[in-house]
């Protein structure tokens, strides 16, 4: 690789010498760049050839100008690839046609395996057949092996077969809680040569909330199954360089909020400022009262508020959750030293250049719902029975209108035939605010704004065991009340709960 810029040196860490490019030696221009554009152009110097990188990219990045619309295109290589089952299998399964194709052209079959590192979390393929009991996360687990075997099955021999490839088993977590607790490293270390390696861990996922690891100082995001793919093969992502719009945080969050609280706030102002397409980082004091589940919580909303990615810097949070992920100390001591090295640690102060300034208080920060429509729209807690009372009657107004447009299609179907049983009873079905249903023997009347599942399965949530925990209080509070959950209702806990609750103690 070429060294245009001179950055190559060496920094020594655990009495260790690791091979970095330095964005020390680039000066000020380097040093007032966002965080994300710093791992960018730490990336570009790395993969500097003259055929993908040049140094007029180099360059590009390193004259980059805050309000100037995007118009450079640059090769961003990652350093790792993160599928989940659902993505995933198709992409293992085209390995394993291109060996088969290997040798059938006579060649070595084993020659064909991913260059960069990918792993691959299943937890798309659970249904929740048991609830409510003790006995229902077993079933659930054995229900989900048994009906998923051959697919298993084939990813086990995948995992076995290809080097590069691990596979994290079923009913161990959800695939970004499993990135953020156990599989980021922060800043990547490899031999080569004969030579120590480092540099930031970057990567994308085949799902949009790839995101919450965002939460963690590293950078990344979703892409689809082709993109993870010809990554997943050792190909650069092109993308145009991209304008970053700074959140500073201040103050700390009132008693009572949420980290669910404080997401839905941010996604509603980011939403408004519009800041699809853009980079998004988080910065200010208010960060050092900030716990990095709720960081995670805030990027993982990252496509709910529109931007490619939400980056938080890394520092004494970070690292104290890294340790409390159980991540060695030696990992830890090039975590730090690393980033203090590169200016990808936040220090008091701080302040990049940014296309957008915007400003959020965290005392401001109220309790919150979400919905009742979509996840990115918030309701004031004191404000949700209006506000889905007002839903109600605009759906139930929606349905009268269908109602008088189906009588009046009706009216010119009788004209040209006989309405049959079947047409009648469809339009009744579709139109009327309430059904009757039978579950478990007994029937009931499930009426408009009726609750049919109360579960916590988004990885929103169940990244931070606080709000897990807070939710099951709360739970707890209204049975002691005499609150009781109609027979109807499907409760259910998330996979997630056993890794984040034990992930301390014994990893992955």
């Amino acid at each position: 690789m070429n060294n245009s810029f001179n950055t190559h040196q060496p920094l020594t860490v655990n009495g260790e010498a690791f091979h970095i490019h330095s964005l020390k030696e680039l000066g000020n221009k380097a040093r007032r760049l966002p965080f994300s554009l710093k791992i960018l152009l730490e990336n570009l110097l790395r993969h500097e050839d003259g055929v993908n990188v040049k140094t007029e990219d180099i360059q590009a990045l390193l004259d980059w100008h805050p309000q100037a619309k995007p118009t450079i295109e640059v090769a961003f290589t990652l350093a790792r690839v993160v599928m989940q089952d659902f993505t995933g299998v198709p992409a293992i399964v085209d390995l394993a046609a291109m060996r088969d194709a290997m040798e059938r052209l006579g060649g070595d079959p084993a020659k064909i395996n991913p260059l960069s590192p990918v792993e691959l979390v299943i937890d798309h393929s659970v249904q929740v057949d048991g609830y409510g009991n003790d006995g229902a996360f077993d079933l659930n687990a054995k229900l989900e092996y048994d009906r998923n075997k051959e697919r298993y099955e084939f990813l086990r021999w995948g995992q076995t077969a290809f080097d590069n490839l691990k596979v994290v088993p079923p009913a161990t977590g959800i695939v970004h809680q499993v990135n953020l607790e156990y599989l980021a490293r922060v800043v990547f270390h490899k031999d080569s040569h004969g030579k120590k390696f480092a540099y930031p861990d970057t990567l994308v996922g085949t799902d949009s909330h790839t995101t919450m690891i965002n939460g963690l100082g590293v950078l990344g995001w979703g892409v689809g199954g082709i993109e993870a793919e010809a990554v997943m093969l050792g190909q650069p992502i092109s993308l145009l360089i991209p304008q970053v719009v700074g959140v500073k945080l201040s103050g700390r969050l009132p008693e009572g909020t949420t980290a669910t609280d404080l997401v839905l706030t941010v996604t509603e102002m980011l939403r408004k400022h519009g800041v699809v397409g853009k980079f998004v980082e988080f910065y200010g004091d208010g960060l050092a009262d900030l716990p990095l589940a709720d960081r995670a919580t805030i990027a993982n909303m990252a496509p709910e508020y529109g931007a490619t990615c939400g980056l938080f810097p890394i520092d004494d949070e970070t690292i104290n959750y890294l340790r409390l992920t159980n991540r060695d100390e030696e990992q830890l001591n090039l975590v730090e030293a690393y980033a203090k090295h590169q200016g990808l640690w936040r220090n008091h102060g701080d302040e990049a250049d940014y296309t957008d300034y915007l400003e959020l208080k965290l005392g401001d920060v109220v309790p919150s719902l979400a919905g009742p429509k979509r996840p990115q729209d918030r309701i004031a807690l004191d404000q949700a029975g209006d506000v889905l009372r007002k839903h109600l009657k605009a759906f139930q107004n929606e349905r009268i209108e269908r109602r008088e447009k189906s009588d009046q299609q009706q009216v010119v179907i009788e004209s040209e035939g006989p309405v049959t049983d079947t047409d009648e009873q469809f339009n009744e079905a579709s139109f009327k605010g309430a059904a009757n249903v039978t579950f478990q023997g007994q029937e009931f009347e499930l009426t408009d704004g009726a609750c049919v599942i109360a579960a916590i399965t988004s990885c929103t949530n169940t990244s931070n065991p606080s709000v897990i925990l807070a939710a099951g209080l709360v739970a707890k509070k209204a049975k002691q009340l005499g609150i009781n959950v109609k027979p109807w209702v499907k409760t259910s806990s998330p996979l997630a709960l056993k890794s984040s609750l034990i992930i301390c103690k014994k990893p992955v």
